[in-house]
């Protein structure tokens, strides 16, 4: 991994530095036929309102599908709550054991679930600044950067997030949307709740 600045001169390590992860172009072909594998057996049970790392969905369908429905509501005289929930450092935090027990749930084959299992298992990253490298790390949860499995393993893993408000999602952005007639009573803080207390993800 090189870290690469957010912000010159960088004032501090944590916030103002990213890392770049450096993958090999091979390793990035092989991990792209995974990914094919595993799309062509469960991208039809995706949520219909994921957006992101999926084949035809983009940012533009995403915009256009809240702006329907919000534009709708305020056409019926109703006002609209709506809440942008950006989850911190997303990738990062992935947990390996959740995530394997949730591709046995999706029923894929055991050579690709153990395909996904070595990729994951004892990686051992190292950052290197100029000349100088550092000793190799062990990482026991996140997904590795410069890889389509790495944006598909989120979706997968947040599917089954759902709570009673709209939500659309695109990767870790998601947008809760609640609408409101007139002299109703929002209760946009129970669906917060609920998104925080769901499976306890991640």
């Amino acid at each position: 991994m090189i870290p690469a600045p957010k912000a010159h001169p960088p004032q501090l390590i944590e916030a103002d530095l990213r890392p770049i992860s450096l993958t090999a172009t091979l390793s990035k072909l092989l991990k792209s036929f995974v990914g094919s594998w595993i799309l062509d057996r469960i991208e039809d049970k995706f949520d219909k309102h994921q957006y992101g790392a999926l084949k035809g969905r983009f940012t533009t369908h995403a915009v256009v599908d809240v702006m329907d429905h919000w534009h709708k509501a305020v056409d019926d005289g109703k006002s609209v709550r709506v809440v942008f929930v950006d989850f911190d450092k997303a990738f990062d935090h992935i947990d390996h054991n959740v995530l394997v027990a949730k591709l046995i749930d999706y029923d894929l084959p055991h050579t690709v679930i153990r395909r996904i299992c070595s990729f994951l298992h004892h990686r051992r990253p190292r950052v290197k600044t100029g000349d100088v490298m550092c000793e190799w790390l062990v990482k026991d949860s996140g997904m590795p950067q410069g890889s389509y499995l790495r944006p598909l393993m989120f979706i997968t893993l947040v599917d089954s997030l759902r709570v009673s408000c709209m939500m659309n999602k695109f990767v870790d952005d998601t947008t809760l949307s609640q609408f409101i007639a007139k002299s109703g009573k929002s209760d946009m803080n129970a669906c917060c709740d609920e998104l925080v207390q769901r499976d306890q993800w991640p």
